[in-house]
């Protein structure tokens, strides 16, 4: 099984679930996924073709002219027929809706890549002349609410590592499994914390990618491309440590996955948010710290400690650069904390009573 094994099966999942959904779908969606096949991912295409299967159920069940229509019979006439209201209505729609019983609700976030995938195909079939107009080019995107960056400072680096390897505030269940992934789950956080590694790479990472006589792994970005990461000492003796424990049972000898889970297959990537998340919940309880929180924090101290966003860029695998502005160049909340004492309040204060009193004795 050679490196890519994780990915090439990830492929092969999302090109099964595509053609799955593509069955569901109108047969003239069939031309548009065979025009993006080369410029997106099949994870990408997944994506797209869940969103048109929700949107050409909403026509065929909401819009009125739409009612009688077949689903697989949507022809280009009938999508002639479909309005920039009709989409404005859809993305109200997705805000609340259920699907078998159960309530669905999507965030501004989730609604504005749901228009893109309409946007996306609407202006392919005008481009392809296969529609006399655009209705989704008119449609205004949602507008997206700022949220704070959320990331750790210093001393919630060093408490969670802390909680990962004792165990500390755990219930006595996890403590029962703490003591088959303590080593395991620190060598995942200090990978994160101390390179930026995405969850996807992480999991995906065999045992063969790592180089310990030059501290370097490699890794599959995004869109498939491999590149090489290289880690300090620390990051060092917790894969070492993990390794060590790893190599004890020789039943793993042909498994090729850096990280397993304790079914001794492949963690996956559900495991290493729950466990992130576990960790996290006990020593800042007020903070949402999931994986990406920790390659945040990770991009925020590597700009602190080299004040060159390029740098940043190169090592987080962001392709705009602008994407690293926003994220990681953005004042953290130790500089905030420093910042807010330097503004005393009253510390010159002067007691007015004993002012008046000699005031009054002269």
């Amino acid at each position: 099984m050679n490196s890519d094994s994780y990915f090439d099966q990830r492929k092969t999942t999302s090109i099964q679930k595509l053609r799955e959904i593509k069955k569901q779908l109108p047969l003239i969606c069939n031309e548009y996924f065979i025009g993006i096949q080369n410029s997106t991912s099949e994870l990408t295409q997944l994506g797209y073709a869940t969103d048109l299967r929700l949107f050409f159920q909403f026509l065929t069940t909401q819009i009125i002219e739409f009612e009688n229509v077949n689903i697989r019979s949507f022809n280009y006439q009938h999508l002639a027929q479909v309005t920039t209201t009709h989409i404005e209505m859809f993305l109200e729609y997705v805000t609340y809706y259920e699907t078998d019983g159960k309530p669905r609700r999507n965030s501004l976030k989730t609604k504005a890549r749901k228009l893109a995938t309409l946007k996306s195909f609407f202006k392919y079939n005008y481009n392809k002349n296969n529609l006399p107009c655009d209705p989704a080019s008119k449609v205004m995107t949602p507008k997206m609410l700022e949220k704070p960056i959320i990331r750790l400072d210093v001393d919630e680096i060093s408490r969670l590592l802390d909680v990962a390897e004792a165990g500390e505030g755990l219930t006595p269940q996890q403590k029962a499994y703490h003591k088959r992934t303590a080593k395991r789950d620190l060598a995942i956080l200090t990978l994160f914390l101390g390179t930026g590694i995405r969850i996807s790479e992480l999991v995906g990472l065999n045992i063969q990618d790592v180089d310990f006589n030059n501290n370097a792994f490699k890794i599959t970005r995004k869109g498939g491309n491999q590149t090489i990461l290289y880690f300090g000492d620390e990051v060092a003796r917790a894969l070492l440590g993990y390794l060590d424990e790893r190599a004890q049972n020789p039943l793993l000898d042909d498994e090729p996955a850096l990280f397993l889970s304790l079914q001794n297959k492949r963690i996956n990537v559900r495991s290493v948010q729950n466990l992130v998340q576990k960790y996290a919940r006990i020593i800042t309880p007020l903070k949402h710290i999931t994986p990406h929180k920790l390659r945040s924090t990770y991009g925020t101290t590597l700009y602190q400690n080299t004040n060159d966003i390029y740098v940043v860029a190169e090592v987080l695998g962001h392709k705009d650069i602008n994407t690293t502005k926003k994220h990681y160049a953005a004042i953290s909340d130790e500089i905030k904390r420093a910042a807010s004492k330097k503004v005393t309040l009253r510390s010159n204060r002067v007691d007015y009573s004993d002012q008046l009193d000699n005031n009054d004795e002269e």
